[in-house]
């Protein structure tokens, strides 16, 4: 049991995910959520808000534009892509405190967050096979 509890404890305190991020940021979180995909990916569309600084970029730019006192979260495109993992271990190795934000941009976007790209906000779809979708109430 003592294994089991180390592992899952570790794990949640260097992982988060779309559901997590969604409500800390409603609830007035202090952190970065970080989008280490590729400039063509970030064009395509992109968390609302988030920030964009390729993993490849970030050992020059994370010093110079990011306070390394506020936590930092990070995501990629899905649960098949490992980018978000790489650019958590540099933000880690600059000081960062990090999570990354497991499922990544497609999680985000199945449970219907918002997201947005250079034209401003996308049309918000949810996912039935990722979450519960209710009809409005009255409608």
């Amino acid at each position: 049991m003592t294994d089991a509890l180390s592992y899952f404890a570790a794990k949640l305190a260097h992982e988060t995910d779309a559901s997590d991020v969604y409500a800390a940021r409603r609830a007035g979180a202090q952190f970065v959520l970080v989008d280490v995909r590729s400039d063509e990916a970030w064009a395509q569309g992109r968390v609302a808000g988030a920030l964009h600084m390729r993993r490849q970029d970030i050992v020059h730019r994370a010093p110079a534009e990011l306070d390394p006192s506020v936590p930092v979260v990070v995501y990629c495109w899905s649960p098949g892509c490992n980018a978000g993992t790489k650019a958590a271990i540099e933000f880690a190795a600059l000081g960062y405190s990090v999570k990354e934000m497991i499922g990544g941009y497609e999680y985000w976007l199945r449970e219907g967050q918002p997201t947005e790209n250079d034209e401003g906000a996308l049309p918000r779809v949810f996912d039935e096979r990722v979450m519960v979708v209710r009809a409005p109430v009255g409608g």
